[in-house]
């Protein structure tokens, strides 16, 4: 009677094992429902260092250089194509220019008559001083005459200065690029009137080289004030680009922080003789922030936070979860530089929600890339996955 008992009970005891989540032998393996939690750990990896600082930057050209009638007059032509590269002294515009080449005949003549004056005064005054030996004039004729020359003399200068005047209205008649570079837009046409620097008639930007113009703070400011090694070298990439391809120098750092942001703004100076560059183009920047040292890094979402320190978890001996400190340093290729964790200790990376510090876990090593980030492990029945192990009540079949 014992026995039907036992037998007619076995079916209501697995049931109850079943929604305990324990198998029938009591055997619940690793991982699996009713033992440790699983998650994904990956080795601290030494690897050699070198920090950078990102900054958003802004392009601008060298020169910027607006395009003034230095003369009033009417534009005869233009000279250039609106975008074109022009050299330094190319025309650009042309000014009507009739009126001030008549300013300098009038000039030249004023100044052939005032000569013609000083030439008299100084024969009458050379005549008046051998008379002087026999008193034939007085010291006070001597005086005038003098005194006539020196007019005369002044007289000349000035009308000299009034045919240097005449002859540059003439030259700026003719307004050419004062740097080369790639022109705007013209803003008149041949027929308009124009004065003295009003309007703009086109903007020249230079284009052999160009600036990066960004802001740093000011703990990064201070960090490379006390580097031992001066940083030269700035790597740059656009936002259609990846990485930083292109390579200049820094040329400028502002002689104050503003107040207002704890920033100061830095500058680093590009070619750009293909022309590549335009001003205006957003562009990220890459400044090396110290040498190269050897140091320990982690995922950098391997990191938390507890209370006011931040940890992270090692996997210990038993699988025990160990609480450490760290002190976080630079970001590298999604790897944080830590001190407080050695090399080849397992941190975990992922399915920190279910580790617990002093409880045991069950890990699972996933592989590491050349810079020391954790390959994802393939899910079940992705290509090249591990085959699923067989349920336990198919095997015993």
């Amino acid at each position: 009677m014992k026995k039907n008992v036992a037998i007619t009970l076995t079916p209501v005891l697995l049931a109850l094992l079943a929604a305990c989540g324990q198998k029938p032998d009591g055997a619940g393996g690793p991982g699996g429902p009713g033992g440790p939690p699983p998650v994904s750990v990956a080795p601290a990896t030494q690897r050699e260092v070198q920090e950078f600082d990102e900054f958003t930057a802004r392009l601008e050209a060298p020169d910027t250089v607006d395009i003034r009638a230095r003369v009033a007059g009417t534009v005869e032509a233009v000279r250039f194509k609106e975008g074109q590269l022009v050299r330094k002294g190319d025309p650009l515009f042309m000014i009507d220019a009739r009126a001030f080449k008549a300013d300098v005949a009038r000039a030249e003549a004023q100044v052939a008559a005032v000569k013609t004056q000083a030439d008299l005064a100084r024969a009458d005054l050379a005549r008046a001083e051998k008379l002087v030996a026999v008193n034939a004039v007085s010291q006070q004729e001597i005086d005038q005459l003098r005194s006539s020359l020196r007019a005369a003399e002044a007289n000349l200068k000035s009308a000299e200065a009034a045919l240097v005047q005449a002859k540059l209205n003439v030259e700026y008649a003719t307004i050419t690029a004062p740097v080369a570079g790639r022109t705007s837009r013209a803003n008149v046409t041949p027929g308009n009137l124009v004065g003295v620097g009003d309007p703009v008639l086109t903007t020249l930007v230079s284009s052999d080289k160009v600036y990066a113009y960004f802001d740093a703070s000011e703990a990064t400011y201070l960090k490379y004030m006390r580097a031992a090694k001066p940083v030269s070298a700035v790597q740059m990439g656009l936002s259609n680009e990846q990485g930083f391809p292109h390579t200049g120098k820094l040329d400028f750092v502002d002689n104050r922080l503003n107040p207002a942001t704890a920033s100061i703004r830095v500058r680093a100076v590009f070619d750009n003789k293909n022309g590549q560059f335009t001003p205006g183009l957003y562009a990220r920047v890459k400044l090396g922030g110290s040498a190269t040292y050897t140091g320990v890094v982690v995922p950098d979402r391997a990191i938390t936070t507890d209370q006011t320190h931040k940890i992270v978890l090692i996997v210990g001996p038993n699988n025990i979860v160990q609480p450490r400190p760290v002190q976080p340093g630079a970001l590298v290729d999604g790897m944080r530089v830590v001190q407080g964790v050695k090399a080849g200790e397992l941190v975990i990376v992922d399915g920190l929600l279910r580790a617990f510090p002093g409880a045991p876990v069950t890990p699972q090593v996933l592989k590491v890339d050349d810079k020391g980030m954790p390959i994802p492990a393939p899910q079940p029945g992705a290509p090249g996955a591990a085959p699923a192990p067989a349920p336990a009540s198919a095997a015993s079949k």
